[in-house]
């Protein structure tokens, strides 16, 4: 049906599409997310080494393509305008802020306070209603402040989000807090979702808005897959860590395998502690619920540096409000002259 019915192009022109620049994307990302992940995994440094070399060597390939290719996937001249990339990291940052904290969440959630699968589900509720209800209110103040300021306000909150996992979250807390950590997250994403995204699509010609649609998937997708990958390596290592000075302190005789299976990860140490007495069952789900507390920490530091960073970046690199007008109005001109794009004004 897609071959008889969807046509190759809507009102596109009919350029060929460039595959060759879509492989190397692949090899770039799927290096770099796998990477990332066997990071955290022992006696992988050298495969780990091989894939960071292969997403380099795939960045590479792929900026030279851009810069070459008749018709690029990604028109590296209006890329790099400044309400189009930082925009772009931005909205990496904050969508995978939301997805990581869900990651790391939900086997808090399960592994640490007991909750089921379906309440575990049903927690994370307040994110969700949260970023519905902030999100239409986030497009009227794009349109008073500008991006900037309501970017920023956005990253306030995601920041008092993961404070509040880093502090409030331990064994046996209530639930309002897990609730305000979640709802602070789901405003934060709900304000600056809108201009992370409205300032891509604001800051392409017509032609180009595709690669704007397609970049604001892509904060989503990649910026999830990178916040996951990088929260649950730091949340095994971590986890690992803290299992690991355990078992040694403990003061017990533990073979090789079974100390594996305890440093491995919280569903590991479960599934052994299931093979003892329950006296002993306690002990072990007391330590991996333990250990788990200290690696998820690291997993939420992590998370706060990241928004820091991307605070940072809006604050220095992102026009304010009117300079942001006159660069939109300027790249407007240009673009339906056919012109390059014009310098960022000055901050």
């Amino acid at each position: 049906m897609a071959l008889i019915l969807v046509p190759g192009h809507v009102n596109e022109s009919t350029e060929p599409v460039d595959n060759l620049g879509g492989v190397l994307s692949v090899f770039l990302v799927g290096a770099l997310i796998l990477g990332i992940n066997f990071a955290a995994v022992p006696n992988k440094t050298t495969l780990t080494l091989v894939l960071f070399a292969v997403a380099i060597v795939g960045l590479v390939g792929f900026f030279f393509r851009q810069r070459h290719a008749p018709n690029p996937l990604y028109d590296l001249g209006v890329a790099a305008r400044p309400t189009f990339w930082v925009a772009a990291c931005a909205g990496i940052i904050v969508f995978g802020s939301l997805m990581g904290a869900m990651f790391i969440g939900q086997q808090f959630l399960q592994n640490v306070l007991g909750y089921s699968t379906v309440d575990a589900g049903l927690a994370i509720l307040p994110a969700a209603a949260f970023m519905v209800l902030v999100a239409p209110r986030s497009a009227k103040l794009v349109e008073r402040n500008g991006a900037r300021q309501t970017l920023l306000s956005g990253y306030v909150f995601v920041l008092l989000g993961f404070l509040t996992m880093l502090l409030l979250w331990k064994e046996d807390i209530s639930y309002w807090k897990v609730a305000l950590g979640y709802s602070f997250i789901g405003i934060g994403v709900g304000l600056a979702g809108t201009p992370a995204s409205h300032s891509l699509t604001g800051s392409v010609p017509v032609e180009r808005v595709g690669m704007a649609s397609g970049t604001a998937d892509l904060q989503r997708d990649l910026g999830g897959a990178i916040m996951q990958s990088i929260f649950g390596a730091l949340l095994t290592a971590g986890y690992a860590a803290a299992a690991g000075a355990e078992v040694a302190s403990s003061g017990k005789n533990v073979n090789d395998q079974v100390q594996t299976e305890l440093t491995k990860s919280f569903a590991s140490a479960a599934d052994t502690a299931a093979r003892y007495p329950t006296s002993v069952q306690d002990n072990i789900i007391a330590g991996a619920k333990t250990a788990f507390l200290q690696g998820d920490q690291w997993a939420y530091l992590a998370g706060i540096i990241a928004v820091l960073i991307g605070g940072a970046l809006v604050w220095f690199a992102f026009p304010k409000r009117d300079d942001e007008r006159r660069l939109l109005d300027a790249y407007h001109a240009e673009d339906a002259e056919g012109q390059e794009p014009a310098a960022a004004p000055s901050t």
